[in-house]
């Protein structure tokens, strides 16, 4: 269970997560530019977002929809969307 579900814990483990699936090197959650956008700056893919995306479920026990993938750019839009399930489910 993750231990923050304020925004900015959340923001930290999203980015966390991405550097730990994607083995990035040199960049760590403080360094890491939650605005970057994913696919058109860092270059993931649609199978590393669904990797990405089946952890972060994994984490938070949410469910994360498919369509919503393209939505879901940068660390800041993910955690939001994390943040809105949680709230939702609370």
């Amino acid at each position: 269970m993750p231990a923050s579900h304020d925004i900015k814990g959340i923001i930290r483990r999203v980015a966390e997560i991405i550097i730990e699936e994607l083995k990035l090197e040199d960049v760590t959650a403080d360094t890491f530019n939650p605005e970057m956008d994913l696919v058109d700056e860092l270059g993931i893919d649609s199978m590393d977002l669904a990797t990405i995306a089946l952890v972060l479920q994994d984490e938070y026990q949410i469910t994360i929809d498919e369509d919503d993938y393209p939505k879901l750019k940068t660390i800041c839009l993910i955690a939001g969307y994390i943040e809105e399930k949680l709230t939702a489910r609370n």
